[in-house]
């Protein structure tokens, strides 16, 4: 269970319906508000259609149409500074990863190795860090 009082607006950008099934439930069983995308264009188009600042954006790497590189390069973290870019994938590419961090990144998960208990842990350590800035 969530014990984060902040509710957090999370942009999961996952090509794998079922993963992004699951995030959103995950996230919102605890009371987060989750959107969703299914490559980096659609996420684009959700940030500039909800004309929202998400808290946090959990970004899968390998996509089609815009992969997660493509969208960092037309995202730009450092213009978003309340919003915490997590590179959230199973692509390990150490290149793929170094350019992300280059772009603004600022964490790298193994998907594989996240339990729904993790995702939560993290979200929650995300926001509270937040919280004490």
């Amino acid at each position: 269970m969530s014990t984060q009082s902040n509710n957090a607006t999370i942009l999961v950008v996952e090509d794998d319906a079922a993963l992004n099934d699951a995030y959103r439930t995950i996230l919102g069983t605890v009371g987060h508000n989750v959107l969703v995308a299914f490559n980096g264009q659609e996420a684009l188009d959700v940030l500039a259609q909800e004309r929202i600042e998400p808290d946090i954006i959990l970004l899968d790497l390998r996509m089609p149409v815009l992969d997660g590189v493509g969208f960092l390069k037309e995202y730009h973290p450092e213009k978003h500074p309340d919003t915490t870019v997590v590179v959230f994938s199973n692509y390990d590419a150490h290149k793929d990863i170094d350019a992300a961090y280059e772009l603004g990144v600022d964490r790298y998960v193994l998907k594989a190795r996240a339990a729904p208990k993790d995702l939560i842990h993290l979200v929650d350590g995300i926001m509270n860090e937040k919280s004490d800035d």
